[in-house]
């Protein structure tokens, strides 16, 4: 799951996000994976009233890991057709709208269609619908908070995750907190006009169909990455460079798939979850990262 979400007074058309980590199993019985992953975010804002913006975009993720396909023993040898690199690749569509209701209430809706497959054949099962909707209420110019619902059909079901957060900013501009839970919350202290220190949070469950083995697979992605980062503003602020440094507990189970959970809130499957794993689970690890980011104000 990733979100499209709009900040109190700014937008970042431009996101860039690279990682870069080695993971183990959770046994230790494989070499370490390395995965790196690199993430293209690009917003467009179009106002079409003093009360409503428009915001329409594309987001590129590619994940690339060496070792997806590690085998939990010799149970099931005649799956994968190799060991060798592989990706998971998905685009996506990010078509919202922003509209003013109110002095305190303001709604953000977007519709977010994409594919997401290792994209080696055709792209009939790849394709999956998510939408996003949340309101903010408006304390003031420098609180508001956030109540809303993501869902999402996937490969193993429909995820559902109700949403919250919060946006404050003190008075004197330094510090700023910028969260929708469990997507996405970010922290950080100016220390100067130019120069902060931050942390932040992304989450992600997301699945990706698999084309190319003997037989049809999906890949689910469960990931929460918690990072700390220098900032450095640059082009009176438009542009910040971050350089980050962090944990991530991503794994990437694969299932046949015709295994299905149905419906699935944050990451609890509501009728449980009896579908039969093949490949080993992945273990937390730390990772590090830069983040190049355009941002304007709306």
């Amino acid at each position: 799951m990733t979100g499209v979400a709009f900040s109190q007074t700014t937008l970042d058309v431009v996101r860039l996000n690279l990682a870069r980590t080695s993971m183990q199993d959770v046994d230790g019985d494989f070499e370490e994976t390395d995965i790196s992953n690199v993430n293209l975010e690009i917003l467009y804002p179009t106002p079409l009233s003093s009360k409503t913006t428009l915001v329409t975009g594309l987001t590129v993720e590619n994940t690339q890991i060496d070792n997806l396909f590690s085998l939990q023993g010799a149970n099931f040898p005649n799956i994968f057709n190799s060991l060798e690199d592989d990706r998971l690749l998905m685009t996506r569509l990010n078509l919202g709208v922003k509209m003013k209701h109110s002095r305190k209430w303001t709604g953000n809706y977007v519709l977010l269609p994409k594919f997401a497959s290792n994209f080696d054949g055709d792209l009939d099962n790849a394709f999956q619908f998510g939408a996003i909707a949340f309101m903010e209420m408006k304390k003031n110019s420098r609180r508001v908070y956030r109540f809303g619902m993501y869902s999402s059909t996937e490969e193993f079901g429909q995820i559902i995750t109700p949403l919250v957060g919060v946006y404050y900013r003190t008075k004197n501009r330094k510090f700023t907190l910028d969260a929708l839970l469990p997507i996405k919350m970010e922290a950080n202290y100016y220390f100067s006009k130019k120069f902060a220190l931050g942390a932040d949070l992304r989450t992600s469950v997301k699945s990706y169909f698999l084309n190319g083995y003997s037989q049809d697979l999906y890949a689910q992605e469960e990931s929460i990455r918690f990072g700390l980062y220098a900032s450095y503003g640059l082009f009176k602020n438009q542009v910040l460079a971050r350089i980050k440094a962090g944990f991530d507990t991503t794994d990437y189970g694969v299932y046949n798939t015709g295994d299905k959970v149905g419906a699935q809130v944050l990451t609890f499957q509501v009728s449980g979850d009896d579908r039969n794993r093949l490949n080993a689970e992945f273990d937390s690890s730390f990772f590090v990262g830069l983040d190049l980011i355009y941002r304007v104000g709306l």
